[in-house]
């Protein structure tokens, strides 16, 4: 089945939504860069603590941060070369190795993620309002996303 094509508000919203996402992607980034991290570097702290068993495989983290697993492997580099993971090896598959936060990382993070968790919270009216208007269909009717 085929997707109706958008009404002309739908443009409209589309536009909203999307520069909104760039406010907040904008406000992360300097968030980070005022942290001293690198925007990537904070997006893989966060991978990071967001994993199941609070770890990850580089090859997983390389997925999650949408990079080629060699440029994972130099993102880890600098960020164990700043003491904020370390390395751990994995007994049972001696190919792969996990990284982890150091202490140091974890309360980088924990200051960084109450900022955004702040920003969203305040941004939480205008993005929800957008979505709502998404939801409606020119008739009043539901909107298929």
């Amino acid at each position: 089945m085929t997707s109706p094509l958008p009404a002309a508000a739908d443009y409209a919203v589309l536009a909203q939504f999307r520069a909104s996402l760039r406010r907040f992607l904008g406000f992360s980034a300097e968030a980070a860069r005022k942290a001293g991290l690198a925007p990537q570097q904070h997006q893989a702290l966060l991978a990071i603590k967001g994993a199941p068993g609070e770890r990850l495989a580089i090859g997983t983290l390389a997925e999650a941060l949408v990079l080629k697993p060699h440029s994972a492997v130099g993102l880890i580099d600098r960020l164990a070369a700043a003491g904020l993971v370390r390395r751990i090896s994995v007994a049972t598959d001696r190919r792969r190795v996990d990284v982890a936060l150091t202490e140091r990382a974890e309360a980088l993070l924990a200051a960084l993620s109450a900022a955004h968790l702040e920003e969203l919270h305040r941004l939480r009216p205008a993005l929800a309002a957008l979505l709502a208007r998404l939801e409606e269909a020119d008739d009043g009717g539901p909107r298929r996303l």
